[in-house]
């Protein structure tokens, strides 16, 4: 099987995960496309150094085109290639792209994670507290706030004890 054939098959796997599995349907958004062509600015500009300056080399019969040439760069545009990169590298990345947000916005919605943590639990430091417990304690002082109950007071104008 061949790198484009490769490339191709990804794309139709992300794009039937995305449409119908997870059905998170972000080819259908506008900030998708907003954020993939930012993605696809530094993917070309990267794959176009390593592609141009001749760090990568491929070969022509696993990609569409050409072969890289043995003198100087490969084409910029044309021949299976825009702006040095292969067509079969801007297939695959959208393809990583498009499934790595469809499962984060799918886990999302599932409540996976819903408060920052990162790291190991803390455990045998007096006073290192997770996130959700400070969050826990927060949300409770909110509620109830330290020193309410001495401010309500009694009927007889005393604080409570």
């Amino acid at each position: 099987m061949t790198y484009t054939q490769l490339a191709v098959i990804g794309v139709v796997l992300a794009v039937v995960i995305d449409l119908w599995l997870l059905r998170t349907r972000l080819l259908t958004r506008t900030a998708f496309w907003v954020s993939y062509a930012i993605i696809v600015f530094f993917q070309l500009l990267t794959n176009g150094v390593l592609t141009g300056l001749r760090i990568v080399r491929y070969d022509g019969e696993v990609i569409i085109g050409s072969t890289t040439p043995a003198e100087g760069p490969p084409p910029i545009l044309g021949d299976g290639r825009i702006l040095y990169a292969p067509v079969e590298d801007l297939l695959f990345g959208f393809a990583l792209i498009l499934l790595t947000l469809s499962l984060w916005v799918w886990w999302g919605r599932r409540g996976v994670q819903r408060l920052p943590y990162s790291g190991p639990p803390i455990r045998g430091f007096p006073g290192a507290r997770r996130v959700e417990d400070v969050a826990s304690s927060v949300a409770s002082d909110a509620a109830d706030p330290p020193g309410a109950e001495a401010a309500a007071g009694d009927a007889s104008g005393s604080p409570r004890r």
